[in-house]
């Protein structure tokens, strides 16, 4: 999928500390989760290793930009807490335990 833009929106969740997360956009997902584990710097290096939540393909970029503004506002926080938690704590959080 080499130029096409960046099309797909990511969540990462830190292994180191489950509550951090972290947000992207990216042409091509894999490479960019292998970068964020061993890249030489950036704000994710303190928190690895990361493992993907969620990846969103997009029709177009404008779209994929304008969502993963959102997942980085304060309500899109908390859409990405409440959806895209682990199994176990989302159960938990309804009182399905």
């Amino acid at each position: 999928m080499r130029g096409i833009g960046k099309r797909f929106v990511y969540v990462l969740r830190s292994e180191a500390d489950p509550e951090r997360h972290y947000v992207g956009l990216t042409s091509n997902v894999d490479e960019r989760v292998a970068w964020h584990n061993s890249g030489p710097s950036g704000q994710t290096t303190r928190h690895r290793p990361w493992s993907l939540v969620i990846s969103i393909e997009f029709r177009d970029e404008p779209t994929a930009v304008a969502f993963e503004r959102y997942l980085k506002s304060g309500s899109g926080r908390a859409f990405a807490k409440r959806h895209f938690a682990p199994l176990g704590e989302r159960a938990k959080r309804d009182g399905v335990c």
